[in-house]
């Protein structure tokens, strides 16, 4: 059955109606990304604090390089995670003081990349750069070392084989004087024993009529 003209007519105009509502309706609301910046401008000030600690714990002398350092393990101590486990493993890192500790701050690193959700994004960017170059760092001075002890193994062997055949050389040595010795001795027997006869036989001339 065919819709009446009436029924057309106000089926127009209730869309008519929601049309122009839609035109005339506020658009959604903005998201503020006010929380975002202030947590992005937090986290910069606390790098910025932090980079200005690793500065100063290179160049001070050393009782204020203790005191920065005793500082940033004490905090991380009272809390020991996120910003306070990051400062405290970055000025572990930092060249330059008695007091550094690249594997222990390696250790305090993979455990935040560990958990990431405890670091802003500035923090964590941070945090995986550190981490990179202490890996670098501590990896070359692995294979230093496992080279410098090939070598002194190498350089023990040789030292080892140069004694032995030394050894070798004196043993040697000391079995041929014995057999030379031995031989004088025979020679020196022979000769007496010659002298003997020869003394003997002059008796038994000297004693013919």
């Amino acid at each position: 059955m065919r819709p009446s003209p009436l029924a057309v007519a106000l089926a127009l105009s209730l869309c008519g109606c929601a049309s122009t509502d839609m035109l005339h309706s506020p658009p959604p609301p903005q998201r503020s990304e006010t929380a975002t910046e202030d947590r992005d401008t937090v986290a910069a000030v606390l790098m910025a604090s932090t980079f200005q600690s690793m500065q100063q714990l290179a160049q001070a002398g050393p009782a204020e390089q203790a005191e920065i350092l005793t500082a940033a393990r004490e905090s991380y101590a009272r809390s020991p995670q996120g910003a306070a486990q990051l400062r405290y493993a970055l000025l572990l890192a930092t060249p330059g003081h008695p007091g550094r500790n690249p594997m222990l701050a390696q250790k305090l690193l993979r455990e935040l990349a560990a958990r990431p959700e405890t670091l802003l994004p500035l923090e964590r960017a941070v945090s995986l750069f550190e981490l990179g170059q202490l890996d670098n760092e501590l990896g070359l001075k692995a294979d230093n070392e496992r080279l410098q002890g090939e070598e002194q193994r190498a350089d023990h062997e040789r030292i080892s084989a140069t004694q032995r055949r030394l050894q070798s050389e004196l043993d040697e040595n000391a079995r041929l004087r014995k057999q030379l010795d031995d031989a004088q001795a025979k020679l020196d027997a022979i000769a007496k024993i010659e002298r003997n006869l020869t003394q003997r036989e002059a008796g038994n001339d000297g004693a013919q009529p």
